[in-house]
């Protein structure tokens, strides 16, 4: 089939929501797990490294086959892949639900991963394909935005109702009967496209993509928790060799699986890259923001849920002020404005996670969730609109890939600094017996499991981590800053009116 599509308004909206269903299952997947690291650390015992492989696998799996499954809906069809994805999806949850062990847990999360690879590209590249009006595109992709920032924020949330009846494994099996719906309305209402001229696919592209994206993100995982050692060096080598040869294969092939060409509009790449950091400064930081409310300020798993709300609520309420924004501030401005937010939000947080009182705290919570809402959603129509339809896919899997490198990245290195910031501030007695003071020194998950509740080394624990916390949501905040600027030099805001489509600056 070619493209564009037609189809009825109706049957059109109802696309969407099976669309919007899929992204925000998998944005949930992403982060439905933070609240459920105490109890499955009681059950599974993993060490702090395997911590944050459980939560980083499922997004480094992203990272590295999205570029591929991007073009490989081009295809051989994106609803086609989207369905297929769904299933395997679907199976992977099961064995994650299951898991008996961390390493178990770790193969299953990449599984997970794997399968979403293959969902995420093609919800965006049909989105762009049947919403051939601008203004309805625009909106259309707001609403998918929405769902994919909301879901990060509503994970924590659907992670706490569980979590108060059922075991950690319920978090993945409620997936299953989702993807069973997902799987029947998808296969009804979704539209097959592809390209009708994609080229061949090219095998040895889609191996360097992911030599280039697997080994730099291990590297910097490493090198913060382990230093600079030969691992690092070797892991950074291999990604550069594999990316500089990926983009120089890129540029002489008559159908390249990403056109290069594209990083040259400096729209289309400050809109990446503002992608890339407001997703990488919030889910690096909300992995442990929910252990922080269960284990610091002593939290149910639900009641930790719901002080996350003003951050899921904000990203929501953005979808009615995209098209203020753009009227007034034009894209660039207004993506950075919405970083800006984020990164006042971020330092409140720092402020607020200190205190007494959780208020402050939900104050702080409610400009990171309406600057990173504006920031992704913007940059995401950006992205997309920036290419043909017949290259919907490749664009979206650069968007796409972008998003889940800054989750995979966030986890790593924010996740890290958290990690050696606790220690360092950590003071153990000398006489502590040798396993329990491994597993306070591993991490305030593990040491609240060997420690007794009131105690002062648990009290001096849980102070360590708040200071971790409170560093780690200052850098946060400064790196969005510094996107923020980035987004404002780069990327133009010629203002439109208000009941114009702001993809027509950009679009082809």
């Amino acid at each position: 089939m070619t493209t564009p599509l037609k189809a009825a308004p109706k049957r059109r909206w109802a696309a969407l929501a099976v669309l919007v269903g899929a992204v925000l299952l998998l944005a949930i997947d992403g982060t439905v797990l933070y609240l459920a690291v105490p109890s499955l650390t009681r059950d599974l015992a993993p060490t702090a490294a395997q911590v944050l492989w459980i939560g980083d696998i499922y997004s480094l799996a992203l990272a590295g086959l999205l570029v591929t499954m991007g073009t490989l809906a081009d295809r051989i069809g994106r609803k086609r892949l989207l369905l297929a994805g769904t299933t395997a999806f679907g199976l992977a949850s099961l064995l994650a639900a299951f898991a008996p062990t961390a390493e178990a847990l770790i193969a299953a999360r990449l599984l997970l991963g794997v399968a979403g690879a293959t969902i995420m590209p093609s919800t965006l590249s049909i989105i762009r394909n049947m919403f051939t009006d601008q203004a309805e595109r625009t909106r259309a992709i707001a609403v998918w935005s929405a769902a994919s920032a909301g879901g990060i924020a509503l994970g924590p949330l659907v992670g706490g109702v569980l979590l108060e009846r059922f075991w950690w494994g319920s978090v993945f099996l409620i997936n299953v009967p989702i993807m069973i719906v997902l799987l029947v309305a998808g296969a009804i209402l979704l539209p097959e496209s592809r390209d009708p001229a994609p080229g061949r696919f090219d095998p040895l592209s889609a191996g360097l993509s992911m030599a280039a994206i697997v080994p730099l993100v291990y590297a910097v995982k490493h090198a913060v928790g382990s230093g600079f050692d030969t691992v690092t060096a070797t892991c950074l080598t291999v990604g550069l060799v594999a990316g500089a040869l990926f983009v120089r294969r890129q540029r002489r092939l008559p159908a390249p699986m990403i056109d290069v060409a594209l990083f040259r509009n400096p729209a289309f790449s400050g809109s990446v890259l503002a992608n890339f950091i407001s997703i990488f400064a919030l889910t690096g930081l909300l992995f442990f923001f929910s252990q922080y409310l269960q284990l610091a300020r002593g939290l149910r798993p639900l009641l930790a849920g719901l002080a996350e709300m003003p951050a899921t609520i904000a990203s929501i309420v953005v979808v009615g002020l995209v098209g203020i924004a753009m009227s007034r501030l034009g894209r660039g401005r207004a993506i950075a404005l919405g970083q800006a937010l984020a990164s006042v939000g971020l330092v409140l947080m720092a402020v607020a996670e200190g205190a007494d009182n959780y208020l402050w705290l939900g104050l702080a919570l409610v400009p990171v969730g309406l600057g990173v809402g504006l920031a992704m959603t913007l940059s995401t129509d950006a992205v997309v609109s920036a290419v043909p339809p017949r290259k919907a896919g490749s664009a979206a899997s650069i968007s796409e890939t972008a998003y889940e490198l800054g989750v995979a990245l966030g986890i790593a290195i924010l996740g890290s600094i958290v990690t050696l910031v606790y220690r360092k501030n950590l003071t153990i007695p000398d006489d502590l017996p040798t396993d329990t003071r491994s597993a306070v020194e591993d991490s305030l998950a593990s040491a609240m499991n060997v420690l007794e509740p009131g105690s002062a080394l648990a009290h001096a624990a849980q102070e360590a981590f708040v200071h971790a916390m409170q560093t780690t949501s200052v850098i946060a905040g400064v790196i969005t800053a510094l996107a923020a600027v980035v987004a404002w030099r780069t990327i133009p805001s010629p203002k439109q009116p208000a009941d114009r489509d702001p993809t027509t600056s950009t679009s082809h």
